[in-house]
């Protein structure tokens, strides 16, 4: 970065700063395009008067980027682990006591193509995402779910039940397409489902269910829910079949961080996409595709 002398930073316009606090000291200076990555880097580490200069700073510094041709992807990976954090800080001690508990079914979504879509809207790419956890909010609150985390593109929730489970996927994957975004982008999630017995500690669920349910979400594809074998089994018992709905055998995969293979299976229902490429996984084994109520 090009060193900026003390008289050469009195000469710059007001204009030249992100920030200008009460008593008049300009900071975080965006007056090229060194500056404003310095002054991206350095956001975090400033301390603003309130959340209103805070906001008016940020919105500043999102200007002169885009007038430099920055596209900030690390800056906005930051702001929102902030806001997760804050988020987290606010009620996590009344959210884990009422998480469920003993054997518990997991959902985890992904964004698919996250990185393209926030290249593409740059600034705009916040909100979008905003909306995006909204809907997924609404649609496991709607089933009976709890949130349990969510970070970058990525959501976390619980079920007592797998139909709750089941329903929400299906509602999320129905209401995504339904939605008009910016620029015409398409917005899809790819969604895995897992049922097992784990521990829920002060911080969260802890235990090999959590690991297996992220792992069936990472091995898809947007727009697809997949279940594990437990899952499946438990959506297979008395009572929890749903009319319209099918699952279809993929095979036995070796997913990451897991001893041994697991066969994944896929949701097809009214209103989903069907057809997909093959999993992001290793086949542990060839296996006939059918499907079965």
């Amino acid at each position: 970065m090009p060193p900026l002398s003390a008289t050469a930073r009195a000469r710059l316009p007001a204009s030249a700063f992100a920030y200008i606090d009460g008593q008049g000291r300009r900071r975080l200076p965006i007056n090229d395009e060194s500056h404003v990555r310095n002054a991206l880097a350095r956001f975090d580490q400033t301390a603003f008067e309130d959340d209103v200069a805070r906001e008016k700073a940020r919105q500043r510094l999102l200007v002169a980027a885009k007038r430099y041709g920055i596209v900030p992807i690390g800056f906005f990976d930051g702001q929102l682990r902030k806001e997760r954090l804050q988020a987290e800080s606010k009620g996590r001690g009344t959210d884990v006591a009422r998480l469920p508990r003993g054997t518990v079914t997991f959902l985890m979504t992904d964004i698919e193509g996250s990185t393209e879509l926030l290249r593409a809207l740059g600034d705009r790419y916040p909100k979008l995402l905003r909306e995006v956890r909204t809907l997924i909010r609404t649609s496991v609150r709607d089933a009976g779910g709890h949130e349990v985390d969510a970070r970058a593109d990525e959501f976390f929730a619980a079920f007592r039940r797998p139909p709750q489970a089941l329903a929400a996927a299906i509602a999320i994957q129905r209401g995504l397409p339904a939605r008009r975004w910016p620029d015409g982008a398409e917005v899809c999630v790819r969604i895995g489902i897992h049922t097992g017995r784990t521990t829920l500690a002060e911080t969260g669920y802890v235990g090999i269910a959590v690991h297996i349910a992220s792992r069936v979400c990472s091995a898809g594809h947007g727009g697809q829910i997949l279940l594990s074998t437990a899952a499946r089994d438990a959506l297979d018992a008395p009572g929890s079949q749903a009319g319209g709905i099918t699952f279809r055998t993929l095979g036995r995969f070796t997913l990451a961080g897991l001893p041994e293979p697991e066969a994944v299976f896929q949701v097809n229902a009214e209103g989903l996409r069907a057809r997909f490429p093959k999993l992001r996984a290793v086949t542990a084994r060839t296996q006939r595709s059918s499907s079965v109520r």
